[in-house]
């Protein structure tokens, strides 16, 4: 078979080619707005107006969800440990209380602050500091996430710290946050390595964390779980794929703050001839199997910690845990 290679041929072929080129690299939003590639280009991962519609959408889908303990209310909008942490309290509610949440009240989020990274490639992420109707006076930090402009935004990560708690951001001239990388060798601990090396430090202890209410105090705690009659061990693992992995801020002083999870495992055995104590009414909608001389809890956690310019000690500033699932033995 003989092929045309005539210069009128292949230049009509390099027309072709760079228009398909041109297309494949601009896409034009709903909005009107031209997106260059987001896996190379550095761009904010959204808006500010975009941003305060996924929170209010975030709010809406939960307050439903929450009224009526059906988690197909809010699966859209959660996803990481705030998915598993959420899918679980619903599920465990909808068992107790098959008619809905008796004790419901709206969560209301206001006074909404937001720090957008500009950054380049997926996930695209940003973070809300909000007032709440609820949790004490604290500041509720929720963690937006997707992967794709097609996806609507989730969270992935939600934590409750006192105000004085929320750490300053660098931000450029326009006001958009800085991401700091996963691998970042600049920091005590790479954001990357932060959930194992949390996960180490609950089992063995170190010199990476800071003394606090989730690390020399948790440790200890933990020490003293087991009693006459009754043996209790831990352990954890490191969540770091996909919806489960870490994401960093650049923090005003040079370091990061960092949003991680780990899973762990608290397993209670029964002396011969005595039981396990007696759990909740959630706890129990959540086991499968008979509990006769042990249970094993599964739990998600999400943490947040400080971590500061190498040489310092990581601080862990809150952590938001929940049972997901149980197995009795």
């Amino acid at each position: 078979m003989s092929r045309d290679r005539s210069p009128r041929r292949l230049r009509r072929l390099d027309r072709r080619v760079l228009i398909a080129a041109s297309v494949t690299a601009l896409s034009l939003t709903a909005s009107g707005c031209v997106v260059v590639h987001g896996e190379r280009e550095v761009l904010p991962a959204t808006t500010r107006a975009e941003a305060a519609t996924a929170l209010q959408q975030f709010t809406t889908a939960y307050n439903a969800a929450d009224k009526a303990y059906d988690s197909s209310l809010d699966a859209a909008h959660v996803t990481g440990a705030l998915g598993d942490i959420d899918a679980a309290r619903l599920k465990a509610g909808h068992t107790n209380s098959p008619a809905g949440n008796a004790n419901y009240s709206s969560l209301e989020l206001t006074d909404a602050k937001f720090t957008i990274p500009k950054k380049a490639g997926w996930p695209r992420w940003f973070v809300a500091d909000t007032a709440a109707n609820k949790g004490g006076g604290a500041r509720w930090l929720l963690v937006f996430t997707r992967n794709d402009l097609s996806e609507p935004w989730q969270v992935a990560y939600l934590t409750l710290l006192a105000p004085t708690a929320v750490p300053k951001f660098t931000t450029d001239k326009d006001g958009w946050a800085e991401a700091v990388p996963a691998n970042s060798a600049e920091l005590t601990v790479a954001p990357g390595e932060l959930s194992q090396s949390y996960a180490t430090y609950l089992k063995s202890g170190g010199s990476d964390f800071a003394d606090g209410t989730h690390t020399s105090a948790w440790r200890a705690s933990r020490e003293k779980a087991t009693k006459p009659g009754l043996a209790v061990q831990f352990l954890d693992q490191p969540l770091t794929s996909g919806d489960y992995a870490p994401l960093a801020l650049r923090t005003a002083d040079g370091g990061a703050l960092v949003f991680f999870s780990t899973r762990y495992f608290q397993k209670e055995t029964a002396a011969e001839g005595t039981s396990v104590p007696t759990q909740n009414k959630d706890v129990q909608a959540l086991t499968t199997g008979e509990v006769e001389q042990s249970l094993t809890l599964q739990l998600v956690s999400n943490q947040v910690a400080l971590d500061p310019k190498r040489g310092g000690k990581v601080s862990v500033l809150g952590r938001i845990e929940g049972l997901t699932s149980a197995q009795g033995g």
